[in-house]
């Protein structure tokens, strides 16, 4: 039996595809447009997987659409209603929008995919709850969802047990932990839904000075984590914008321009909400684990994408085990409504496997066999040389070692927001000058971001502190959601010669015997490299390890800031071409950049891309 599951028109549209209650593909509609996080129906994602899946649109059972239009145009509605005669433009806007695409999904889904079978509609958060449980590798389990609002829903917790899911209770709209730091995002220059993950990665540059204000006027959190905000000061319910004039007033200030400088109350703007964000999830987590009486949790929904309150819940909280949806966004809406369809709806059983969890490895998008690489780079007369597959990982391991940036593309792509060692930029972590180096001239983004580890699961607790696996059962982060601190043997004493350091000048201190991949803050967001799931870039890894006496480099997406992560080979060689990467690695091809024919472009290519 086959079922489809669908994300779109909202935020980074996704389709998925299973057989039988088994994962055969999940892919995002922006890697095969080039439009990043595009929101329109995924067309060529659905085309994908049925081609995976050997299929036509005639075998397909049932399609799930990942939320109930009708109760989110309900919301919609009544918000309005609620707030007149303020917010007509927003209301006039949205109004045409819905009318014409959003609330007639169902005929569209019909219309586009020429589809006669059953569709269902499960609510956001429960297509959230699904992707969270049903692909964990636990039998049972408690589940929080945090997002910024699906229908009305924006947290919700409950159960999950054997192929059963049940939700306890939710936190409405627009009361939502989601939308409080998306307004922080918009307010220190960022892009509401994108940029997020800037505002974590600022956050350790700047001191925690406004968490007594933003709780004093901003939010009322109760013990148990549940909250309430202040919607005197936010403008998301009526307007464009996610704040008002009362909350420049508040900070002494409006919204940072974007591209414009970073100043140090936007990073101690970050670390205050932060340090509140991760209050109030440690707070909600542990009234879940009362509630539940679990020792497992599954997690879902953008605000799981926030990997230093993952890493926070995970130390400091009551559950000894977390695993979290590596698409936990809307994307993952589209995996987590088909298997709702599968399990929940149709009843079907699920046996877990406790040590291994069903996503493998989150590989499920699209690849390209050496065959195809080789006879598009003959077409395009690019010049490459072909390696042996066992060979691979030394001889590449040898420039990594050199301080050479590499780009690696390798089997099938990744489905969410995180490379994970099949379409990555690679780079010694060794290297005090390489952050630096890949931000500027290779993300063309900017300088304080920081660069995620890839390391060697087995030598991860001698590098970062991962918690005794003896007192904390089988903890690892294959997919680089957790943030960890670097282990104290391997920090140096970074404040020793340049004192007094602060803001983005922290970043003049060499701060670890692996600094290109340790953040300010000595922490670091892992990824533990499996030779089980990725067993090439396992074994490249190694051949680093061997050659290096280190077995951590750096991980970073294969894109340009703005740019979706590649999909193809001919994205792979534009990209690399568009950079100052030194090598590419195409299957078991090798490119040297020093050997590569002038790369001409007709037209600006940075403007292509909307900057987030």
């Amino acid at each position: 039996m086959l079922v489809i599951g669908i994300s779109a028109y909202y935020h980074d549209s996704a389709a998925c595809v299973i057989r039988d209650g088994k994962i055969i593909a999940a892919v995002q509609e922006e890697r095969f447009t080039r439009i990043k996080h595009d929101s329109r129906f995924p067309e060529k994602s659905i085309i994908f997987c049925l081609e995976k899946a050997q299929a036509k649109i005639s075998d397909v059972d049932y399609i799930a659409f990942y939320e109930k239009p009708g109760l989110k145009f309900d919301r919609l509605l009544k918000t309005y209603l609620m707030h007149a005669p303020l917010g007509l433009h927003s209301f006039i806007k949205s109004m045409s929008v819905w009318l014409k695409h959003k609330l007639w999904i169902e005929n569209e889904i019909r219309r586009k995919m020429n589809f006669n079978g059953k569709i269902i509609f499960p609510e956001h958060h429960e297509s959230h709850s699904a992707s969270a449980f049903y692909p964990s590798p636990f039998n049972r389990a408690a589940i929080l969802t945090m997002d910024g609002v699906g229908e009305w829903t924006t947290t919700s917790f409950g159960l999950g047990e054997e192929n059963r899911i049940s939700l306890y209770k939710e936190i409405r709209f627009p009361h939502s932990l989601g939308l409080l730091y998306s307004a922080f995002t918009y307010f220190t220059g960022f892009k509401v839904n994108s940029g997020e993950y800037k505002l974590m990665g600022l956050a350790p540059y700047g001191d925690p000075v406004y968490v007594d204000l933003i709780y004093d006027k901003l939010i009322d959190v109760k013990e148990d984590g549940s909250f309430r905000l202040n919607m005197e000061y936010f403008n998301y319910c009526t307007g464009f914008t996610m704040t008002n004039k009362k909350f420049d007033k508040l900070f002494g200030r409006g919204p940072r321009e974007q591209e414009s400088e970073i100043t140090q109350l936007d990073m101690d703007l970050a670390r205050s909400v932060q340090v509140v964000t991760e209050e109030i999830v440690l707070r909600i987590g542990k009234t879940v684990y009362n509630a539940t009486q679990e020792k497992n949790l599954c997690l879902a929904g953008g605000v799981a994408l926030n990997c230093v309150a993952n890493g926070r819940l995970y130390r400091e909280g009551p559950f000894e085990r977390i695993w979290i949806q590596p698409a936990a966004g809307d994307a993952g809406g589209a995996l987590g409504a088909a298997l709702y369809v599968w399990h929940n709806t149709l009843g079907n059983k699920r046996e877990a496997d406790d040590k291994n969890d069903f996503q493998k490895g989150t590989y499920l998008g699209t690849e390209y066999s050496d065959g195809y690489i080789r006879d598009f780079l003959e077409s395009k007369h690019i010049p490459f040389i072909a390696i042996k597959e066992e060979d691979l990982s030394e001889k590449i391991a040898r420039p990594l070692a050199e301080g050479h940036v590499i780009g690696w593309f390798q089997g099938r792509m990744e489905f969410g927001p995180r490379a994970l060692g099949a379409r990555s930029i690679l780079g010694d972590a060794r290297s005090p000058e390489m952050q630096s180096v890949m931000n500027l001239k290779i993300k063309y983004r900017e300088s304080f971001r920081p660069f995620a580890p890839a390391v060697l699961s087995e030598c991860s607790n001698e590098w970062f502190d991962m918690q005794d696996e003896d007192t904390r059962s089988g903890f690892s982060s294959p997919y680089m959601l957790m943030v960890t601190d670097v282990k104290k043997d391997k920090i140096k004493a970074v404040n020793k010669r340049v004192p007094g350091l602060k803001g983005l000048d922290l970043l003049k201190a060499e701060r670890s015997d692996i600094p290109a991949v340790t953040h300010v803050d000595n922490s670091a967001r892992i990824q533990t490299v499996h030779s089980e799931t990725n067993p090439l870039f396992h074994s490249l890894i190694e051949a680093f390890y061997k050659q290096t006496g280190c077995p951590v480099i750096i991980n970073t997406s294969f894109n340009v800031r703005g740019e979706p992560i590649v999909e193809s080979p001919e994205d792979a060689y534009r990209c690399f071409m568009r950079t100052e990467m030194d090598y590419l690695v195409l299957g078991t091809y090798l490119l040297d950049k020093k050997n590569q024919p002038e790369f001409v472009e007709t037209k600006d290519w940075m403007k292509e891309f909307q900057l987030d």
